[in-house]
Formats: structure tokens, C-alpha cells, sequence
């Protein structure tokens, strides 16, 4: 076990008594799915990923545990113990797999969402690297380095089938990397499906992406969405979440998410740092990573769940 499995175990059968459903005749209703989260103590997550069905994967910033929590009940469990490094940002794909940025262990791992088992591992960077977050489009699974301007590309092949090894595809164009980062963040495909959007977190500043690696700025009319973090794409409107600011931006885009417009900026009083976001019957789900508070091993973390702006 990990350091913090016992710890876990013990947190989750707290979370199991207090959500526990109504005896037999209070009631035939199913409880109203909770709208916010507990997560264990001291556990830091940063990565939220959830699938067909209903249940959140989380990681954790400290040893790369992946937690998952019953969103109809709330209950969550341990499911794939991390290799002692980070586990950022998340992506499940049709085929219950789970892609996993590996932060600054500089890799990426590929879990299995029944088993917890992991079914591929890959070593992206050997220098110095920050390996931020994932998404999936174009056949390929596709990871940002907010440290250095290169994307990492794992090429599907038939019937969804691992690659051996990673893709570098360098980024060039209008990008950028400034000092202090982080730098590219989130990543998502453009509406059309034949690019991808990357925020740059420091600068605010958005950027249509081509599957070779050519950037060029996003026109927003002038707006930035500073500190940006996850990304999550409905239809042609792009959701930015800011997490210092505690807000996610809305963004319309036209189909070659090259424009786009700022139409909304949401918070929430229970946002304490959000990350990134998934969506699920109706609600967007953000992780509070609580940057800046004390990290301890009793530090308290909660995921919470907001209507679709």
C-alpha cells in the first residue's frame, strides 16, 4: 500500500456513513446525486475524467493514485496506485481506458478503469518537464509539456490498439514559452475535429493547434482567459476554467476554432482553485485543488458539481 492508502480506506468509510441512502420506506426516490465531493485528506487532486457511465477518476498530485467516487452516491475508492509521481490531467475513452499526464515524472500511463491495472506506460521527456494534460481526437491521444514547447502524440491504431512509444511533435508558430509557467495547459479539439486548442496559462492567450505542431493565436477580440487550466468543448463553445480565478470562462467558436468570443465568466462560493472539468447528466465537475492552502496530510479536498453555464 501506499502511505496514504490506510488513510484513504479509513476517509472513504466516513464518506460511505454520511452518504448513505435512506432506510427501507423513507422513501421510494432515488437521492439527488450530491454537488459536492469528498475527497481523502492530503490527497491534492488536479485531473478529473469521467465516462459513459457514473463515475469520476481523480489523481493526485502527491504519488499519483487514481481515486474513483460513485456520483450518484458519492462513495469513492482507490483503484490504481501511482507510481509515487503526479497524475494530472485525465481523459477516458470509449473503450474504459483512462490516458493520464503524468506531471513532472515527465510520462503518461494508460489504466484500466475495471481493474485499476495499468496497461502501458511512456516515457515523454527525459529533461525537465511538466507533462500538464491529455486529450483525445484525430486517432491519437495527444499530451501538452508546460514546460517545453512540444507536444507528445500516442498514434491509436486499429480497434483502439496502444502505440510502442510516444510521438514529439515540437511546437512552432505563434506560440511562445514565457518564464515564470506554467505555459501550454489544456488541450482539446477544435468543433470541426481537425486541430487543437491549447491554453497557455500564463499568457491567457489560446491557440488553434495543428496536428503537426503550427500554431497561431486564437482571435478573441482582445480578451484573455489568464491562468487558464482545463479545457472542455460543447458543440462550438469552448469552456476555459480559470483556477486561481476561480471561474470558467465561455467562449463561442466558429467551426475552425480559429474565432471565438468570451460570452460569460461563472464562479462558484465552493470554487477553491478548480482545475480542469468534465461533464456529466447535465454538470460540469471540478476538482478543488486548493493551491493556495497548505498542503498536508489532513488537508481537506472536495470536487464540485455546477449546472452548464
Amino acid at each position: 500500500m501506499s502511505r496514504r492508502t490506510v488513510a484513504i480506506v479509513v476517509s472513504t468509510a466516513l464518506a460511505v456513513t454520511l452518504v448513505a441512502p435512506p432506510a427501507a420506506g423513507a422513501g421510494s426516490h432515488r437521492p439527488a446525486a450530491p454537488t459536492t465531493l469528498d475527497l481523502p485528506a492530503g490527497f491534492q487532486p488536479e485531473g478529473i475524467a469521467i465516462g459513459k457511465q457514473p463515475y469520476a477518476y481523480f489523481g493526485s498530485r502527491v504519488d499519483g493514485d487514481i481515486y474513483r467516487v460513485n456520483l450518484r452516491t458519492g462513495r469513492g475508492r482507490v483503484i490504481s496506485e501511482g507510481p509515487g509521481t503526479q497524475s494530472l490531467g485525465m481523459k477516458v475513452d470509449g473503450r474504459g481506458r483512462l490516458f493520464v499526464a503524468g506531471g513532472s515524472g515527465g510520462d503518461a500511463r494508460v489504466i484500466d478503469t475495471r481493474t485499476g491495472a495499468v496497461l502501458a506506460s511512456y516515457r515523454l521527456q527525459t529533461v525537465p518537464a511538466f507533462i500538464n494534460d491529455v486529450t483525445l481526437t484525430g486517432g491519437a491521444a495527444w499530451y501538452t509539456d508546460s514546460t517545453n514547447p512540444t507536444l507528445f502524440k500516442l498514434p491509436l491504431g486499429r480497434h483502439g490498439a496502444l502505440p510502442s512509444a510516444a510521438t514529439a511533435v515540437p511546437l512552432t508558430g505563434a506560440i511562445a514559452y514565457a518564464t515564470p509557467g506554467p505555459n501550454a495547459n489544456g488541450i482539446s479539439p477544435t468543433p470541426d475535429g481537425r486541430a487543437l486548442i491549447i491554453v497557455q496559462a500564463n499568457t491567457g492567450k489560446l491557440f488553434h493547434t495543428t496536428y503537426a505542431g503550427v500554431t497561431t493565436e486564437i482571435d478573441l477580440g482582445g480578451e484573455t482567459v489568464g491562468n487558464g487550466d482545463g479545457l472542455w468543448l460543447r458543440g462550438r463553445t469552448l469552456y476555459v476554467v480559470q483556477n486561481r480565478l476561480n471561474q470558467i470562462a465561455k467562449i463561442k467558436l466558429n467551426r475552425a476554432g480559429t474565432r471565438g468570443e468570451v460570452v460569460s465568466r461563472t464562479g462558484d462560493p465552493r470554487f477553491d482553485v478548480p482545475t480542469t472539468i468534465a461533464e456529466y447528466g447535465g454538470r460540469f465537475y471540478l476538482p478543488n485543488a486548493r493551491f493556495t492552502t497548505p498542503a498536508e496530510p489532513t488537508t481537506p479536498y472536495t470536487a464540485v458539481a455546477v449546472p452548464i453555464p
